[in-house]
């Protein structure tokens, strides 16, 4: 039974995902970079802070990453006071972060030479999930280290599947990020359609999101892209950070991903324009430019 855990990355998912297994009644020890917002996450829950990654870990039965990339989580496992060198026999290492395929399997790989165990678990949902502990959480692992870890996840998450050995998870968000690209970029086409014909732009995506043009994206976006409003949910610096580890797995199997390479430059555009970290729904902004 997983009964004390160690969370280290407290970001706009991780802090909330910290507080759900806190309000679950785990054991929660935190590590940030920022040691403030550990102590404020303390404040806020309860548990404690830990000064280092590997002294977050120490004793836990299972401890939970969501950092930035491949280096930052290279940083805090593997690294000077990395977590796996302390993680007990048995204890599971579970990594929300999205980050490389590769880095997935060189954890798996260290995590066993420790005695322990690994699940690459990456999110998504964005912060508003998060908060409300509805994310989607697409797992690779083991099958039975899986089912030891999964009660937990359900504290935050709403679908939480195994996809299949180390690495499937971080594919999986792969091509969750492909589909994410896509439909914003498909809702900004749609909205500058509809203002550019005249028609009231609001109205007509809620009859579009009643329909088979619907997408979280439209649903949940539209009402702040149309206010031209961009200072909430996931950046287009993060965004454009998983879609070239996309777009580097797509050149590693031969896969063609045109649209989402487009997408990926046009969130270059964005960067371009100072927009960095915006909210990915930026795509309209982009659209709307006059050079």
């Amino acid at each position: 039974m997983i009964s004390r855990v160690a969370f280290i990355g407290l970001g706009v998912m991780g802090y909330p995902m910290a507080g759900h297994l806190a309000r679950a009644g785990l054991e929660v020890t935190v590590y940030n970079r920022t040691g403030a917002k550990a102590e404020a996450w303390v404040k806020e829950y309860g548990g404690r802070h830990a000064a280092t990654p590997a002294l977050a870990a120490e004793g836990a039965d299972a401890v939970f990453l969501c950092v930035g990339n491949d280096q930052d989580l290279h940083q805090v496992t593997l690294g000077e006071d990395g977590a796996v060198s302390t993680l007990a026999t048995g204890a599971v290492l579970v990594d929300h972060t999205t980050a490389s395929a590769t880095m997935a399997r060189t954890l798996d790989d260290a995590c066993r030479e420790q005695g322990a165990h690994f699940i690459d678990a990456p999110v998504s949902g964005g912060q508003q999930g998060a908060e409300n502990g509805q994310l989607s959480v697409m797992c690779g692992g083991e099958e039975v280290v899986f089912e030891r870890v999964a009660p937990v996840l359900d504290h935050y998450g709403k679908s939480v599947v195994l996809m299949g050995p180390a690495g499937s998870g971080q594919l999986t968000k792969m091509a969750n990020q492909i589909c994410v690209g896509a439909a914003i970029q498909g809702v900004a086409e749609a909205i500058a359609f509809a203002q550019d014909a005249g028609l009231d732009a609001e109205k007509a995506m809620q009859v579009i999101g009643a329909g088979a043009g619907s997408s979280w994206q439209l649903l949940n976006r539209h009402q702040t892209m149309i206010a031209d409003e961009y200072d909430h949910g996931f950046a287009v610096d993060w965004m454009r950070k998983d879609l070239m580890i996309c777009l580097a797995e797509a050149n590693r199997t031969g896969t063609p991903l045109p649209v989402t390479a487009q997408i990926n430059e046009f969130y270059k555009d964005i960067q371009a324009m100072g927009g960095g970290r915006w909210d990915t729904s930026s795509l309209l902004r982009r659209l709307r430019r006059r050079d």
